[in-house]
């Protein structure tokens, strides 16, 4: 969650995604995850994950593991604790992030992947006007 965003108000909608996905058996599928499984924690990644990134058989990957990563990938702060012990009810089981430094989230995989054209679609447009 502290990982995910910087919004102290969201945090409380991402734990009830990662709650969700969890009584359903589904797996997190959260990038920080696996930033900090190829980096082990030591460094910034600095470039995008890759699709190779995201199938590394690796212990902190929630893209290939079923259930929790063996430890935390980063020190949560007390807005991310809230969050954990009060989430959102909400049946939300994706997020993606926003144009406006947020996220959008979603209770269906059609929904979330429109949202995730969006998101494509609105980063192509920021780099053709550079």
């Amino acid at each position: 969650i502290e990982k995910e965003t910087a919004i102290a108000e969201e945090r409380p909608k991402v734990a009830s995604v990662f709650i969700n996905r969890l009584e359903k058996k589904m797996r997190l599928q959260t990038d920080p995850s696996v930033i900090y499984a190829v980096t082990k924690g030591k460094y910034d990644l600095q470039r995008p994950l890759s699709r190779k990134d995201l199938k590394a058989n690796l212990p902190h990957n929630t893209y290939v593991i079923k259930h929790l990563p063996p430890t935390a990938i980063a020190n949560a702060g007390e807005a991310s604790m809230r969050a954990v012990f009060t989430p959102a009810d909400t049946d939300y089981l994706y997020f993606v992030a926003s144009k406006d430094g947020g996220h959008k989230f979603a209770r269906t995989l059609k929904e979330h992947n429109n949202n995730v054209k969006q998101w494509r679609e609105w980063l192509k447009s920021q780099k053709q006007q550079k």
